[in-house]
């Protein structure tokens, strides 16, 4: 499966948070030959079941990947202007001029727009516009947009994929998308390889508002592990400080009190004996993955995360390094394909 190919068709797919069927449908279309089951819950995550071929019953590892993106929303009709405010963490500094797509009763093109500098007053200039002061034209009449367009329509950016230089990749949605790409290729690579456990790819809803596909995945599917695949961010030109990541260097491993130790360490050996390069990532606290409330559901499930680095995270050009995306599906097959039947994994005072 072509890298640059999946994560194009990923990216420009639509889905903002809570409105994800546009993108699982193609991610079904891509997991369908590469799963044993295929099911959409009733939360809207897409769950592929590879069965493994141990002793029943089997353990199970879920590797889980939010597909939703950050979008807009409707909130009020204006003289035939959408009035409009984010889904979850869109960057209103980089909106305006941005083509968009409005999820009404029919997909309409439309464009973002404010009042021109001309007419602004010097105070004014100075400052990001605010959310009342931004709107969407879709280029009809007022009748006919209030005829059209409920109050709460989504609106997700209109943006093709573009290839950089040094096989980097810029588009939106990049951040989640980059990660189901990963799932994608490491489900590839599971087809072809033996393994003990069953393996869960979930593609999971909501993330961007409060990981709340995870949650509901995770209580319905009772894993006995679980890996969170997400991104993380890139050094970039302003960058000095610490908690940014290099392109090019594979991704990085969650470290902190939201990933079990002995996972941190199990895909670090893996990592190591598959010559893959991994950095460390601490998270002291909330790590702002699905690994925050999967490791909480029902009893509690031992979580560690995988996270590839993203430049301009959360803007409609998020930038990506495609060999990262590959490196981090090895990682996960290979680091499935390792676990022995009775594997489990301890805390100290179990030792």
């Amino acid at each position: 499966m072509n890298t640059l190919e999946l994560i194009q068709q990923l990216s420009e797919a639509t889905g903002p948070s809570g409105r994800e069927t546009p993108v699982s449908d193609v991610i079904r279309s891509l997991w369908e030959p590469l799963s044993d089951e295929l099911r959409t819950d009733a939360m809207g995550n897409l769950i592929a079941l590879q069965r493994g071929n141990g002793t029943e019953p089997r353990p199970a590892l879920m590797g889980a990947a939010h597909m939703d993106e950050v979008a807009l929303i409707v909130t009020s009709i204006e003289k035939g202007f959408l009035h409009i405010h984010r889904i979850g963490g869109a960057d209103r500094r980089v909106l305006l001029g941005l083509e968009v797509i409005v999820h009404g009763k029919e997909d309409l093109p439309g464009i973002i727009g404010t009042r021109p500098p001309h007419v602004l007053s010097p105070e004014e200039r100075m400052h990001i516009v605010p959310w009342e002061r931004l709107f969407v034209d879709v280029g009809l009449p007022h009748e006919e947009v209030v005829k059209r367009v409920p109050i709460g329509s989504p609106i997700s950016i209109r943006r093709p994929l573009i290839s950089l230089k040094n096989k980097l990749v810029a588009g939106k949605a990049i951040d989640n998308r980059a990660s189901v790409a990963a799932l994608t290729l490491a489900l590839q690579m599971l087809r072809k390889r033996e393994h003990a456990w069953d393996f869960y790819a979930v593609a999971t809803v909501q993330e961007e508002v409060g990981a709340k596909g995870a949650l509901t995945s995770a209580f319905g599917l009772a894993p006995t592990l679980a890996i969170a695949i997400d991104v993380t961010f890139a050094k970039q030109s302003d960058d000095s400080g610490s908690g940014t990541f290099a392109f090019d260097r594979g991704p990085t491993v969650g470290l902190g009190p939201n990933f079990h130790p002995q996972l941190l360490q199990r895909l670090r050996d893996t990592a190591k004996s598959e010559e893959i390069q991994t950095t460390l990532e601490p998270m002291p606290g909330h790590s702002g993955t699905d690994a925050w409330s999967i490791q909480v559901a029902r009893e509690g499930v031992p979580c560690g995360c995988l996270s590839i680095p993203v430049r301009y995270m959360h803007q409609p050009v998020e930038t990506i390094a495609l060999r990262d995306i590959e490196r981090t599906a090895r990682l996960l097959a290979a680091f499935t394909t390792g676990l022995e039947a009775d594997t489990y994994p301890r805390w100290e005072d179990e030792l």
